[in-house]
């Protein structure tokens, strides 16, 4: 490795949090989280990844060709670089022509760059190999897997959503730039092995060694944590689905003992799905690239526009309810959840991984807006409410910012009924589903801030949710409704408890015949009402539609 002599000045830009948070990050979180003056310079266009992996000795060789754009003046003369330990990068050169100098931090290369002027394009190409991280429990564990499908035959993929991308090849390694212009991964294998990943086929070569190299590429930004080599004995079938914009490639690529189980499975699930997701979000996002599912061996994950498969051919997820209703053993809770990550998560993404919640409570609700469009509202309601047993409160949903953290995991099911309960706060399912199609289409390709999708909800609802947003992603308080029946007198009054202030959630309490809508505040208010509507008034009744807990009081002076 080549070295010089170089200051590094840091500004770290995150969002201020605790000291108590504070010192439990280090210095590597940092340069792993915040756009420093060596990543904020330079705009990733395109990468051209190409590797050969060696199964029995559990190596990977190859280099990635980065394209990029110099987007500021005055800069750093260096850039900075992300390549997790034990790996490590050969060389570097630029626009093909001159080998580059370098220094190693941790997970951080810093490379000495020529002098560019702003808005010109150039090329590093970055030779990388090692021994990677091998996953001990994927998808919840990142790295590479080298395993044996059931006839003992090699199998190889990664996961790396959280733990990042630079666990197996160099790039910017944060969430906030995805290359404008799309991707290539180019994997040489045995020749006995298929290799499968996002995007389209671009091109398959016979090698003079007895190796096969297969190219695929997309032509939409995308994360660089789903970009994913697929790896094994698969073989493939495909369809057209004719979809909100036109005829929609569906592949699927399965092992090859699993050919027609596949076939006589996944095209049902995907299907529905589609209706599904179509319906309430608006078109699939990646025509371009087309949609496939890609059989794995751990339980899958939603990588763009090839999403990984691995819940064994049948409903629930492997073979279980999380609502405990038995909705959820009626569809592939896989196949739902992991696509519905194309539109929240592949298509919107969040600059921080702090923000991740934009990814996963809207993808967990996507699952209950799923059996709604199959089976009813109702049944939806019935799902949605189900999955509430398995919320924790055991810290916020919103991380500290700047330091690659995440939050709680309550921002799957505590977000999913979040917007549940805004949903049924605006009473207006028209309303509803077009602001989910607008934030797909507004925020087509892009990657966001989480209060940029919260405004946005907000200026189309025609109502500030900020207040309710930040009870649900930044407390683990569930608000209390704290109710008063004063019959003689035919009234109820009402109020918030365990609310922060100014918490301002509408309820619209509805039933077969009758409606009352209320928006409480912390202090009592009262409505009078007639005796049909007291069974709105039901605790069970309301806590079903919303996230709240319901309390019934003796007066108002508690």
């Amino acid at each position: 490795m080549k070295t010089f002599t170089l200051i590094i000045c840091f500004i770290v830009g995150f969002q201020t949090f605790s000291q108590h948070d504070a010192l439990s990050y280090t210095r590597m979180d940092s340069l792993r989280g915040t756009i420093t003056p060596e990543r904020e310079w330079w705009d990733i266009l395109h990468y051209d990844i190409s590797i050969r992996p060696d199964y029995d000795k559990k190596y990977i060789s190859g280099s990635n060709l980065i394209t990029y754009k110099v987007i500021q003046e005055d800069h750093p003369p260096v850039m900075q670089i992300d390549l997790k330990e034990p790996m490590k990068i050969d060389s570097i050169i630029y626009d093909g022509l001159k080998r580059l100098e370098y220094l190693r931090e941790g997970s951080v290369f810093y490379i000495k760059t020529e002098e560019q002027s702003i808005n010109t394009e150039h090329v590093v190409t970055i030779f990388f190999s090692g021994n990677p991280h091998v996953a001990i429990r994927p998808p919840w564990d990142g790295g590479w897997t080298f395993t044996k499908d059931e006839k003992g035959r090699p199998w190889m993929t990664v996961t790396c959503q959280g733990l990042g991308a630079s666990i197996w090849y160099p790039n910017k390694d944060h969430q906030s730039d995805e290359p404008d212009n799309g991707a290539s991964l180019t994997m040489t294998v045995p020749k006995d092995l298929v290799a499968v990943a996002n995007g389209k086929l671009i091109e398959t070569k016979k090698n003079n060694d007895n190796t096969i190299s297969y190219k695929w590429a997309v032509e939409n930004p995308i994360s660089n944590y789903t970009l994913i080599p697929n790896i094994g004995h698969y073989v493939n079938f495909k369809e057209n689905y004719l979809g909100l914009k036109g005829d929609l490639e569906i592949n699927y690529w399965v092992l090859d003992y699993n050919l027609e189980k596949a076939k006589n499975y996944m095209p049902r699930e995907v299907h529905n799905m589609l209706d599904s997701f179509e319906y309430w979000f608006g078109p699939y996002p990646f025509y371009e690239d087309g949609y496939k599912l890609i059989e794995t061996d751990n339980t899958g994950m939603e990588h763009q526009s090839a999403v990984t498969y691995g819940n064994k051919y049948r409903p629930g997820y492997r073979g279980r309810d999380g609502s405990g209703t038995g909705l959820g053993l009626t569809w592939d809770f896989i196949i739902i959840h992991e696509s519905g990550h194309e539109w929240f998560g592949n298509n919107i993404t969040s600059n921080d991984l702090a923000d991740m919640y934009i990814h996963e409570s809207f993808t967990n609700y996507s699952e209950t807006l799923f059996v709604d469009y199959i089976y009813g509202e109702e049944a939806g309601n019935d799902y949605n409410f189900g999955t509430r047993k398995s919320i924790k409160n055991d810290k916020p949903i919103i991380a500290p910012y700047g330091v690659n953290a995440q939050g709680s995991g309550d921002m799957y099911v505590k977000g999913g009924n979040m917007l549940h309960t805004i949903r049924h706060s605006m009473d207006d399912d028209k309303l509803f589903r077009n602001i989910l199609n607008g934030l797909n289409l507004t925020f087509h390709n892009k990657t966001v801030d989480g209060r940029q999708i919260q405004d946005y909800i907000s200026q189309k609802a025609e109502y500030d949710y900020t207040k309710v947003f930040y009870q649900y992603l930044n407390t683990t308080h569930i608000p209390e409704l704290h109710l008063y029946v004063d019959g003689p007198n035919n009234k109820i009054h009402y109020k918030w408890g365990r609310a922060v202030a100014g918490f301002n959630l509408p309820l619209s309490l509805k039933g077969e015949d009758q409606s009352i809508r209320i928006t409480p505040s912390d202090e009592w208010q009262s409505i009078e009402i007639n005796p049909k509507q007291q069974y709105l008034f039901n605790p069970s009744r309301i806590e079903k539609m919303y996230l709240l807990n319901v309390q019934l009081v003796d007066s108002i002076n508690q």
